[in-house]
């Protein structure tokens, strides 16, 4: 075996353990003896939280995603903006739309007072978006926790990594791929768009002067474009949202079944029609709930290994809005 092969194996073999060590370092149960009760608080809190406001559990699996995607999963989207940095929560796709921050900060509360600096504000995120998809209709599943936080959050990092629903299939697949996911990943995860309300800013753009030809998209539904201008008047109030699809609170097929009525909200909902494979998935997701709640689960347990910190890297803040000091 010549030394050039003989270098390149052994550095794959070293690349392979490292990737290999740093995700065995996540376990399920990892709180089982420093704080057992855990996950269990957080469930409660979510609950609690969700009977409140059944909207906060769109809100907690969004903050999973948009922490995950921007630097990793590692709580940095919980962190506020200083007077000199501005962070993720403040950059223009978290800003005003991101929501759940008052559950998170109530959770942490808790923790912090049974189990001082043990439970990191990632794992809390983690375990928030599994419960909120559970209490909405989903499958629950088994986190593999252990994540510890980062003390790094900046608002051009959103903008660099978090896909705009402006993107086409090719757009979105790549930044899937660029994440460790899969396409079928990235169609069974835009299933998270079952639950909450969108801005109507995130997709007037199909509705009002969408290109030399035509006003509307026409690639959308004709009632459903009817039905959405009206709620979304053009030059309306900023804020005004809408129903992502027809059961907003609930973790269903409706999603699929929009889109493959041509009533995907967004240009990178319907996009997902314009691929074969991705088509395929849609009308194979539509027909099968079941199916897609238990690839849905297993999609989450992969998202939220992206980029994380474990061991001796970063930190377990004690309020996650700040670093510690």
């Amino acid at each position: 075996m010549s030394s050039k092969l003989l270098q390149t194996l052994t550095t794959a073999l070293l690349c392979f353990c490292i990737v290999k060590t740093a995700t065995a370092q996540l376990q399920v149960g990892f709180y089982q003896r420093s704080c057992g009760f855990a996950e269990f608080f957080v469930k409660q809190q979510v609950r609690a939280a969700f009977i409140n406001d059944n909207g906060v559990a769109a809100g907690l699996v969004r903050l999973h995603f948009h922490d995950c995607f921007v630097m990793g999963c590692d709580g940095s989207v919980l962190l506020d903006s200083t007077k000199s940095n501005t962070a993720e929560k403040d950059s223009p796709p978290n800003n005003p739309s991101l929501r759940g921050f008052e559950a998170v900060d109530s959770i942490k509360t808790i923790l912090e007072a049974m189990c001082p600096g043990v439970v990191s504000c990632a794992d809390i995120l983690a375990f928030a978006a599994r419960d909120s998809i559970e209490i909405t209709g989903g499958l629950g599943y088994d986190v593999p926790a252990g994540r510890r936080d980062g003390r790094v959050s900046l608002a051009s990092e959103a903008l660099k990594n978090l896909p705009p629903p402006t993107l086409d299939v090719n757009q979105l697949t790549n930044a899937f791929a660029n994440k460790g996911l899969t396409q079928e990943e990235m169609v069974t995860l835009s299933g998270a768009h079952t639950l909450g309300r969108s801005h109507c800013t995130s997709f007037t753009n199909r509705l009002y002067n969408f290109n030399s030809n035509s006003s509307i998209d026409p690639t959308l539904d004709a009632m459903y474009a009817s039905q959405l201008r009206r709620q979304c008047p053009q030059g309306g109030d900023a804020s005004l949202v809408v129903p992502m699809e027809a059961t907003p609170a609930t973790a269903d097929v409706a999603y699929y079944r929009g889109v493959a009525t041509n009533r995907g909200l967004f240009t990178s909902d319907q996009t997902l029609l314009t691929d074969g494979k991705t088509k395929a998935q849609v009308f194979q997701n539509a027909q099968n709930p079941f199916l897609w709640r238990s690839k849905f689960a297993s999609a989450m347990v992969n998202m939220g290994k992206i980029g994380v910190l474990t061991g001796n890297t970063g930190e377990i803040r004690k309020n996650c809005r700040v670093i510690n000091s």
